[in-house]
């Protein structure tokens, strides 16, 4: 069924946060900034992985790199737009919203965070447009399966150490994971493998900005470069028209 690799990536997202609440009591700070640690090394490599693949190609015995001049643009961009907009404050704005629409107690002191950080996780990167790009396509869902399984994973971690924050960022996934998947049909015959590749490259470098904040416990305004996502898609509607 169209659609049904999103409602499984939600229903792991909550069940994984669940879990994630439960444990969160029980582990001493200590365990909890170790793993939101392992948690950003390991975001990190996801996040380079996925650059490189898009970012290196091999001719004869030769590695060479490709669209690094569209990532720069994509971020510099991006970053502009964002900024302007002020997207980061209100991601925060949001979450801060919504904190105080469910009456979240005092306890969940890092609500926002949660949100925010794992929103941005969940959707910005390869396999949500790909999976939801393939399950609108062709009713495939394999791909956001696998995601489920990723995501479920570090729900868990990320409530245990940040809070109910991450059970909302389901919200977000099937919000976006579910509008590309309805749009899918509109937008194939503009999503070429080249396009696909280039969002999935700007998509995995913000990821790797996101594994930063979490292993350096510094502030990298992810929210602002989330434009970068889109900045191929306008590239490649003006090289429609004036090709070059």
């Amino acid at each position: 069924m169209i659609g049904s690799g999103t409602l499984v990536n939600m229903a792991a997202i909550v069940a994984g946060a669940g879990l994630g609440l439960m444990a969160r009591g029980g582990l001493p700070e200590r365990i909890r900034r170790t793993t939101l640690q392992g948690i950003g090394l390991a975001v990190i490599f996801v996040g380079i992985s996925g650059t490189l693949v898009q970012m290196l190609r091999v001719e004869g015995d030769i590695l060479q790199s490709q669209q690094t001049m569209l990532m720069i643009l994509s971020l510099v961009i991006g970053s502009l737009v964002g900024a302007a907009l002020n997207l980061e404050q209100r991601l925060e704005n949001l979450g801060g919203m919504l904190q105080r629409l469910f009456r979240a107690n005092g306890q969940n002191s890092t609500f926002v965070e949660g949100f925010v950080s794992a929103t941005i996780l969940y959707c910005v990167g390869a396999m949500a447009i790909l999976g939801a790009l393939e399950d609108g396509l062709t009713g495939n869902a394999t791909t956001l399966y696998a995601k489920s399984i990723l995501d479920g994973t570090v729900a868990i971690f990320f409530t245990a150490t940040l809070g109910s924050g991450v059970f909302l960022s389901a919200l977000s996934v099937g919000l976006y994971q579910g509008a590309i998947t309805l749009m899918a049909q509109t937008l194939q015959p503009y999503m070429s493998d080249a396009l696909i590749s280039q969002l999935s490259l700007v998509g995995s470098v913000l990821i790797t900005g996101i594994g930063l904040n979490f292993l350096l416990e510094k502030k990298i305004a992810i929210g602002n470069l989330l434009p970068a996502v889109f900045v191929p898609v306008l590239f490649a509607v003006f090289q429609s028209f004036w090709p070059f």
